[in-house]
């Protein structure tokens, strides 16, 4: 059964140096009881998306249903079965990670008591015992994550829509977020996820939709995107940056396309339908024109090799703090009416 559908969204802002299509004419459907990662740069869509989806504004054109609802016609019923984590934290500092749960928990009419529960249960989930009594100004960024979340899964919602929850978390802390998100979904809630990290859509994501320039350019498992670009890839690192535009002649003879040349002249990499054999033949034509390596090998594709392939660029690796600016264009833009 699909949880989420979107059909042809739209939505156009107006900037000084003209239109700006955040959506143009993107479809998605999401499985119940799945996690689907929206992968794709900055400026991409990705916010937007979920920004429609979550009855925060409303498509130019196009249809978006969650369970059944239609969020446009009926976005309060919407709002009832959703639970929503931005890309920033949404807590008062001023309170306690407990406070700020039983707030949550008022705000939606739980009562006193109930609220108080609620909040209780969650701050052992999120294992905040200790700091759950503590303002939430002197939490650190992968807590503050954490209480945000936890109040996103107040009402035990149906379907939660994730904006790049971890970005700018520690690895650590990245790590224990992931835990939490699958043991959600192993309990039946529904994850719409966007990310620029390939590591988490790779580790996460029943589905993902790669999303570019407003559009879903290709959707799949991420073996299945993997597999769209096939072969192996041949990886040499040189001992001297100087002997590069050789190796790159003789890397290249055994690929498909040009060797790609890391920036400091060192890293050569090419694809190549057979790895075994593409690997001894470099291996021996270098060390042929006596050219020594550090290192060498094979590897698979990955989904950075996938979205190159895709986008005709890598993708971003993004800083702590920084997440998608679909939310800074948003701000300087004027919707289209």
């Amino acid at each position: 059964m699909t949880i989420i559908e979107a059909t042809q969204l739209t939505k156009t802002y107006r900037s000084k140096t003209g239109p700006v299509h955040a959506l143009a004419g993107l479809s998605l459907a999401v499985p119940e009881g799945s996690v689907q990662a929206l992968l794709g740069p900055n400026g991409a869509g990705k916010t937007t998306v979920v920004k429609v989806l979550t009855t925060l504004i409303q498509p130019d054109s196009g249809t978006a249903i969650v369970d059944g609802i239609d969020v446009a016609r009926n976005p309060k019923a919407v709002r009832r079965i959703i639970g929503v984590s931005g890309q920033y934290a949404a807590v008062d500092e001023n309170l306690t990670g407990f406070e700020n749960l039983e707030m949550v928990g008022r705000l939606y009419h739980l009562g006193r008591t109930l609220a108080r529960r609620r909040a209780k249960e969650l701050i052992e989930l999120f294992e905040l015992t200790e700091a759950g009594n503590r303002p939430v100004k002197g939490f650190s960024g992968g807590m503050r994550r954490r209480i945000d979340l936890a109040g996103a899964l107040v009402m035990n919602p149906k379907v939660l829509f994730l904006d790049e929850p971890t970005t700018g978390l520690d690895p650590r802390s990245r790590l224990a977020m992931w835990d939490v998100i699958t043991k959600l979904v192993a309990e039946g809630t529904s994850v719409l996820l966007t990310t620029q990290y390939l590591e988490e859509a790779d580790q996460l994501a029943d589905s993902i939709s790669v999303i570019d320039d407003g559009i879903v350019i290709a959707e799949g498992t991420s073996d299945e995107l993997k597999a769209q670009i096939g072969g192996h890839r041949v990886v040499v690192v040189l001992v001297d940056a100087d002997d590069g535009p050789a190796a790159r002649e003789i890397v290249g003879r055994s690929g498909a396309a040009t060797a790609a040349v890391s920036k400091d002249g060192r890293t050569l990499e090419v694809a190549v339908t057979d790895g075994p054999v593409a690997l001894q033949r470099v291996l021996a034509d270098l060390g042929e024109v006596g050219i020594r390596l550090h290192d060498a090998g094979m590897r698979r594709p990955t989904l950075d090799d996938v979205f190159l392939k895709l986008t005709g660029r890598h993708a971003e690796k993004p800083a702590d703090g920084e997440g998608d600016d679909d939310d800074e264009n948003e701000a300087s833009l004027e919707a289209v009416r």
